[in-house]
């Protein structure tokens, strides 16, 4: 068992974990992830690893809690157990020291974006980010963000904080000439935002890298449900990545797969939530 430390909301349904995990953390490295089994009724969930303090034990995990099994993990209390921690699994980052890298995040894709970002500014790199969420609510870690990059530009659909608009318009500005251009981009989010960024990069050359989250079983490539097509090519995301240069990336076949299995999900999500209301009305 993989003692939960700390749980604290960072946005609605985004919880923060810190779990004691201490060969994880010694082994970790930074855009690396493992995969979490919160008891024997849930599936395994993929989770990128956003932070590790090896000297504490600890690991650090973002959960959106969308479906049954994440819902699980993000209501873990503090004082709480998770049944297994596998990991760390996946390819490292490739990191090198660029002069300008973009990394540009879209709602819970910040959580993945963190820790690249961190490295890469550890190595020398001027880091601008740019982050973004529906609403306010839901943009994570600028401040974290902003202790190590050069700038951190907030970017809401409606508004309510920094510009209104999609995520992509930062990168825009970028490729503009209204902040150094990039030597390199990396890009995490919802499908639709990391094809765009790679559109937005394309006809300029520049090195762009996306991580990618397909369907995931087993996480040793063995199960093949994280499948997805790079330069023409099937690679599995879980041992070939899950980071590759965007403009190889089938963003219309990852989509596809993705979508495969929603109302499944939705179905279980409204199993899970019909029968706490029956445990309810049976406990008053």
């Amino acid at each position: 068992m993989f003692e939960v430390i700390s749980n604290e909301e960072l946005a609605p349904k985004l919880h923060r974990l810190v779990v004691r995990a201490p060969r994880v953390a010694r082994a970790r490295r930074p855009g690396q992830f493992i995969i979490v089994h919160r008891d024997e009724q849930s599936e395994r969930i993929p989770l990128t690893i956003a932070d590790a303090d090896a000297e504490a034990g600890t690991i650090t995990l973002i959960v959106q809690a969308v479906g049954f099994s994440t819902r699980a993990i993000a209501a873990t209390p503090a004082g709480g157990a998770l049944r297994d921690v596998a990991g760390p699994l996946g390819k490292p980052t490739h990191l090198e020291k660029w002069g300008n890298v973009a990394c540009i995040g879209g709602g819970v894709g910040t959580a993945v974006l963190y820790p690249l970002a961190k490295a890469m500014a550890e190595l020398g790199s001027r880091v601008y980010a740019a982050i973004g969420g529906r609403s306010a609510a839901y943009v994570i870690l600028a401040d974290e963000l902003s202790a190590f990059c050069e700038k951190v530009t907030v970017i809401t659909e409606d508004g309510s904080a920094g510009r209104k608009g999609l995520v992509t318009l930062a990168l825009e500005d970028m490729l503009s000439g209204a902040l150094p251009r990039p030597e390199a981009v990396f890009a995490v989010g919802p499908v639709p935002m990391m094809a765009a960024v790679a559109e937005i990069t394309r006809p300029q050359g520049i090195k762009t890298i996306v991580s990618l989250n397909p369907i995931m079983i087993d996480g040793t490539g063995m199960c093949g449900g994280c499948r997805v097509t790079v330069g023409g090519e099937t690679r599995f995301a879980c041992v070939d990545g899950p980071e590759f240069d965007a403009h190889q990336v089938d963003f219309k076949g990852l989509q596809s797969r993705l979508s495969m299995y929603r109302r499944h999900e939705e179905a279980a999500a409204e199993a899970a939530d019909s029968c706490r209301l029956e445990e309810q009305l049976d406990s008053d």
